[in-house]
């Protein structure tokens, strides 16, 4: 069984292309914290190339930005590659069958950060008036 489930930031924006016969792909890249950190206490990250196609590469690419946090559901895929020097070269890429936004709307764009929801206006409630039923208890 190859399923892998991870849940990160973004490190940067997705880029939506179209492969030659016309299908959307989207790629775009997550950072995801370790449990522990180094014996320093600085906190380390795991890097990870996403792939997804079609509809969900879409979705991905309109909705989503670098820093926001995505749970990304999926299976591993390794994939040989000739660079420019023509040394082979060994990828490793997630290809995303489901892709869950985490970043709630609105949250700030800058830090990160979560931005504090909208205050919410005080409604008044409505006023109780008291009756006597104690004569219709069945009882």
């Amino acid at each position: 069984m190859n399923k892998v489930f991870l849940i990160g930031n973004l490190t940067r924006d997705p880029e939506l292309s179209e492969t030659q016969s016309g299908v959307s792909v989207c790629r775009f890249g997550i950072a995801v914290n370790r449990r522990s950190g180094s014996s320093d206490g600085e906190r380390k990250a795991d890097f990870y190339n996403i792939t997804a196609w079609r509809g969900l590469g879409e979705t991905v690419a309109r909705y989503a930005k670098k820093g926001n946090k995505v749970a990304v559901l999926g299976n591993i895929e390794i994939r040989t590659y000739e660079d420019r020097e023509g040394v082979e070269r060994t990828s490793v890429d997630v290809i995303a069958s489901d892709v869950e936004f985490l970043t709630p709307r609105g949250a700030s764009e800058d830090s990160g950060d979560y931005s504090a929801p909208a205050a919410h206006t005080e409604r008044k409630k409505p006023a109780l008036q008291s009756f006597d039923d104690d004569e219709d208890i069945p009882f």
